[in-house]
């Protein structure tokens, strides 16, 4: 046995030693000179992370085929099989193996029609090749894994936006919702979905889309609000080069960039009247025309909307066209304000802490049990994402693992005006405005009951009965004791 077989054979013993631990990369070298194959398995084996094996017929490289190495460099003047035979095989059994050809012939002709075939890279046998292979490996291996990362990103943000992940509850309207959300995935179905703000439109439409047939391809999102008017024509469609002042070159709009995918339209109620008649021509003929070109461009993107206004009462006030109101409305999905999804504030809560004490490195905590009342009392006018932030200064607020009510900061100015909206009864109704003013005057009954003409005893005895909390102790003439 020469040295090159002698350091061969030790590299491969290491290799198969360290397979567990490393990242491995396959690759069959099929070449009939067994010198110049053990030279080329030497060179490789330089990289550890290389697993080589060596064929030197195309009958014993074709047995082995199924075992899908990540690259194949191959003799194109094999004893046994063509290689323009060969390449053909390995392209059907193995499409994702990348085939290398490495070859005496300096034909142009030859090279480019391999090329044309599938081959990856065409190497001529001379004293460059073996340095020429291995930065063409290299290569192939960085391209490889970065496909293997954005797969695995892909399968990430699949499971980000399984539905049981990404809207968190288990209340019947969110059951409703979820029931709603399985339909829409199932088909290309426009998507309209309705709520008040801060209920997680979006994330519904991101779920809908990773949970679609064309979740492999991009969502892209689009904020009608947050676009001024003269600018969402060239936002949605596009624009050649010099289509108005300071277009120095051709933009793709979004419509296209969506291509395939899904195109979230977001607050679309506030689409002007113009705008409205442009979509619908697009919806409904599926191309667009960029701005200043006449060129007609074919779409193919499923179109999912939201809004928090009523769109049926813009249609009868005549600010929103009839017609482009149904080409919308598809499979309507609506949102429950979280003030309608029963204990489910509590299970967000408990996710939002836990996220926020992970990301800050701070040790878990826990809401107390009047922490727990004070969330259930009160009717977040700003949803979900009210909620976030009351439960992340909570825990900034919080010394301990324990979250007090008195670091719950979620009565806002227009707290009683969201209370008297809702249908309560009177008794309910009291509950909330002593509430409210005993969290505003910092828990002073006799302040309270000043301020609402009441008897202090009412309070005392709403205290004692839990009807409404206090987070400090006070005496019977209503001074605290810290």
């Amino acid at each position: 046995m020469n040295n090159t077989e002698n350091v061969s054979s030790f590299n491969r013993v290491n290799i198969q030693s360290n397979m567990k631990d490393q990242k491995t990369f396959k690759v069959f070298i099929v070449e009939d000179d067994l010198w110049y194959s053990s030279m080329l398995e030497y060179y490789l084996l330089l990289n550890p992370d290389y697993v080589i094996q060596k064929f030197d017929t195309a009958k014993s490289f074709l047995a082995k085929l199924h075992e899908k190495p990540d690259v194949v460099t191959l003799d194109y003047s094999l004893p046994d099989m063509n290689g323009d035979l060969l390449l053909a095989q390995v392209r059907e059994s193995s499409p994702d193996t990348k085939v290398i050809i490495i070859s005496g012939q300096e034909e142009v002709k030859v090279a480019l029609d391999l090329l044309k075939k599938g081959a990856y890279d065409y190497i001529v046998k001379d004293e460059d090749a073996k340095d020429r292979l291995w930065n063409t490996i290299n290569h192939l291996r960085e391209t490889v894994e970065l496909k293997q990362e954005i797969e695995t990103l892909k399968e990430e943000v699949t499971r980000k936006y399984d539905f049981s992940n990404a809207i968190i509850g288990h209340s019947q309207p969110i059951m409703r919702v979820f029931s709603m959300m399985e339909k829409a995935a199932k088909t290309n179905i426009t998507v309209s979905i309705t709520g008040e703000t801060g209920t997680g439109k979006e994330l519904v439409a991101k779920s809908i889309h990773y949970n679609s047939p064309r979740k492999q391809q991009r969502f892209v999102a689009v904020n009608v609000a947050a676009i001024p008017r003269d600018l969402l024509e060239t936002e949605l469609f596009g624009h050649e080069k010099g289509a108005f002042t300071g277009a120095i070159s051709r933009r793709i709009g979004k419509f296209e960039e969506a291509s395939k995918g899904t195109f979230f339209l977001d607050e679309i109620g506030e689409l002007d009247i113009n705008m409205q008649a442009k979509l619908l021509r697009t919806l409904q003929e599926k191309e667009i025309i960029r701005v200043g070109s006449n060129e007609v461009v074919k779409i193919d993107v499923r179109i999912i909307v939201a809004t928090h206004r009523n769109l049926l009462e813009m249609v009868r006030a005549g600010t929103f066209r009839e017609d482009l109101y149904y080409r919308l409305l598809g499979l309507p999905i609506n949102l429950p304000p979280l003030r309608e999804r029963e204990n489910d504030v509590l299970i967000i809560a408990k996710y939002f802490i836990d996220q926020f004490c992970k990301e800050n490195c701070l040790n878990g905590k826990n809401l107390t049990t009047d922490a727990k009342k004070k969330l259930l009392n009160h009717s977040f006018p700003g949803n979900v994402r009210e909620l976030k932030s009351v439960i992340e200064l909570a825990c900034v607020m919080a010394e301990d693992q324990d979250i007090q009510a008195e670091h719950l900061n979620v009565m806002s100015q227009n707290a009683i005006s969201d209370f008297v909206m809702k249908d309560v009864t009177l008794k309910e109704f009291t509950t909330k405005l002593i509430q409210y003013y005993l969290d505003k005057y910092n828990y002073d009954v006799l302040k309270v009951a000043r301020k609402l003409d009441v008897g202090k005893s009412t309070i005392y005895r709403m205290i004692q009965n839990k009807e409404v909390f206090v987070n400090k102790k006070f005496s019977l003439e209503g001074s605290f004791l810290n």
